[in-house]
């Protein structure tokens, strides 16, 4: 259940979230949605693959974390395991909403920032980091969600542009990978897609004008990039593997 609410410094003033990252507050995730916007962090530490969104058939980019359902290897005792954690991730339990306000006299919709107090993370006993000031102004830790919630707001249209441009120019390709671990187990991943390098090496100046004109030629860089992070997490889970083993 959800319980999304427009965040307000009056009634949430003593309002503290638990920041902690870990398995019983949905963290374990072996993927999550990424956007253009953040993909020079996300390529530094996590593998990009493209994905069709089953209900909208539309593509969408998301970050590898792991290889089995419920399993982040980038999780351990200590919280989150990288210098950068994805926003979709990190905003939580805050959301992008709407809060009614009037404009030259008539009724507009503005962007605002929501929280869901049913979310695990709602501190119960007064820990965790305040969303707001003594004296009602935002705090250092709300000021840094209002940056991740940003990166997402902007990040939904420009992905939208991006996949678009890559459609134009016939830069996508299904991506499969097929992987053996130290325990014998085999992965496979399928029905994914990544940006074809041939193509984008061949493209001509025009096109390649086109692209770096949107900034959209740096983010196939940096999806073509992130794919070395898939030897890593191949060695994360090997040697946690051998740790059970052991």
């Amino acid at each position: 259940m959800t319980n999304h609410v427009l965040l307000d410094n009056i009634t949430h003033k003593d309002l503290k979230i638990i920041t902690k990252k870990s398995a019983e507050f949905g963290d374990n995730q072996r993927g999550v949605i990424t956007f253009p916007t953040e993909f020079r962090a996300i390529q530094n530490e996590y593998p990009i693959f493209f994905q069709r969104n089953p209900d909208t058939d539309e593509f969408q980019a998301v970050a590898m974390l792991g290889f089995e359902e419920g399993e982040n290897l980038f999780l351990d005792e200590k919280g989150w395991n990288a210098n950068y954690i994805p926003a979709a991730i990190n905003r939580d339990p805050f959301l992008i909403g709407y809060k009614n306000d009037t404009q030259d006299g008539a009724p507009i919709k503005r962007v605002a920032v929501h929280v869901d107090m049913d979310s695990p993370r709602i501190s119960k006993n007064d820990q965790g980091a305040a969303v707001f000031l003594p004296y009602g102004g935002n705090s250092e830790y709300l000021e840094r969600i209002q940056r991740m919630l940003l990166v997402i707001q902007d990040g939904v249209p420009t992905s939208k542009a991006m996949f678009d441009a890559f459609k134009k120019w016939d830069l996508l390709e299904p991506f499969t990978l097929n992987i053996e671990f130290i325990d014998g187990k085999k992965y496979s991943l399928i029905n994914n897609f990544t940006v074809n390098e041939e193509k984008l090496y061949q493209l001509d100046g025009a096109a390649l004008q086109e692209l770096n004109s949107t900034g959209f030629l740096f983010s196939a860089y940096m999806v073509i990039a992130s794919m070395a992070n898939i030897q890593t997490l191949i060695e994360k889970r090997n040697s946690l593997l051998a740790k059970t083993s052991a």
